[in-house]
C-alpha cells in the first residue's frame, strides 16, 4: 500500500470540489408569443432558491440572476415590479435597481439564456435547489415556474408554463 502524502490528498480534495467550482448554470427562458389585443412584454425574474422539502413549492431565496423590466424609464420601470410578487417578497424589495450583471430590458417573444459562470456562483454550496422564474404582464397574467436541479456537478431539468410562460430548463455543465 502506498503512503498517501499530503500533496495527493489536496489533489483528490480539490477534485471533489472542482465540479461545483468550475460549473457553468446556464436557465433557458421562452417567452411565448401571445394572441392579444394589446401585447406588452413580461417583466421577468430568476432566482435560485433552497429546494423546499414539497416538490414545486417555494423555497428559500438564494440568489437574484436576472430582471427583465423597462430599464429605460428607470423610476416608472421600478413601480411594477412589484407585480412580480415572489419575486417581490423573497429578494426584489431588498435590492438596489439597476442591479449591474442582473438588470435588463424585457424581452420579445421567443427563447433566451441567463448564463451564470460557475466563479460567480463559487460561495453556492454543492446541494439541491430550484432555479424559479416569474413572469409578469401589464394587462395580463402572472406566473411563476420552478425547475429542480443540484449544484455540484452536471445535470438539467425543465418545466412548462402555461400562460405567461413557456419552457424553462436548467442545465449545470462543466
Amino acid at each position: 500500500m502506498r503512503p498517501v502524502t499530503l500533496a495527493a490528498s489536496a489533489a483528490a480534495l480539490g477534485a471533489i470540489a472542482a465540479p461545483a467550482a468550475a460549473a457553468d448554470l446556464t436557465v433557458s427562458v421562452e417567452v411565448p408569443r401571445l394572441s392579444v389585443a394589446a401585447y406588452h412584454r413580461p417583466y421577468v425574474s430568476v432566482w435560485i432558491e433552497q429546494a423546499p422539502a414539497t416538490p414545486g413549492a417555494a423555497g428559500t431565496a438564494v440568489r437574484t440572476l436576472a430582471v427583465w423590466y423597462e430599464v429605460s424609464n428607470v423610476a416608472e420601470g421600478k413601480d411594477w415590479l412589484k407585480d412580480m410578487r415572489s419575486w417581490w417578497r423573497a429578494m426584489g424589495r431588498g435590492m438596489t435597481l439597476p442591479a449591474d450583471g442582473v438588470s435588463s430590458a424585457t424581452k420579445a417573444p421567443g427563447r433566451h439564456n441567463v448564463v451564470i459562470r460557475g466563479a460567480q456562483l463559487r460561495n453556492l454550496p454543492a446541494g439541491n435547489y430550484q432555479i424559479a422564474v416569474e413572469a409578469a404582464r401589464e394587462l395580463g397574467g402572472r406566473e411563476v415556474v420552478r425547475v429542480p436541479f443540484r449544484w455540484g456537478g452536471p445535470n438539467s431539468g425543465r418545466a412548462t408554463g402555461r400562460t405567461e410562460l413557456g419552457a424553462v430548463s436548467v442545465t449545470v455543465s462543466r
